[in-house]
């Protein structure tokens, strides 16, 4: 005899995952907006430092800053690295969320950037990016959080639009 909840599989079976993708995207580049003009204007460093940050994962640690100015190679590499996981992220949070309303997901979404600024900057940074954690601060803090906000409440819109237009 198959046991089975009927309100998870009904909650994970009506995800939207073209609303979740658009979501990730939108939140990523908010995110990196955000993250970048925060750097200049309250720690009067160069807004391609993060950018530079990122893409070291896979460029190495040769791009690191001095000088933090901008790279076309680099900052397509930091976004080919950072708009995957903000879609992946927005497939999680669609996924675990997925039927939550609107308010819930705004609340869904902080937990869920609060969590991952966590998770990257104190659990994988220091075994396998350790430049990340020079970034353990305020400002990645408050930028994982304006993410997650962001991606909760584009996911309610998309999703809610979405509905809409297959009615």
């Amino acid at each position: 005899m198959k046991v089975t909840n009927k309100a998870l599989d009904s909650q994970h079976s009506t995800m939207d995952w073209r609303a979740a993708i658009v979501a990730g995207v939108m939140a990523g580049i908010v995110f990196m907006m955000v993250e970048m003009l925060m750097v200049l204007f309250f720690m009067d460093q160069s807004p391609w430092g993060p950018p530079r940050m990122m893409a070291a994962m896979v460029l190495g640690k040769d791009v690191l800053p001095p000088p933090a100015d901008f790279d076309t190679g680099v900052m397509m590499t930091a976004m080919m690295i950072h708009l995957p996981l903000s879609i992946l992220y927005g497939l999680i949070l669609s996924y675990i969320a997925g039927r939550f309303n609107t308010i819930k997901l705004y609340v869904a979404g902080a937990l869920l950037g609060l969590a991952i600024y966590w998770i990257n900057f104190y659990i994988i940074a220091p075994v396998a990016f350790p430049w990340f954690t020079e970034a353990q601060n305020w400002i990645s803090l408050v930028s994982h959080l304006v993410f997650g906000v962001v991606l909760g409440g584009a996911y309610a819109k998309l999703r809610h639009s979405s509905v809409q237009a297959r009615s």
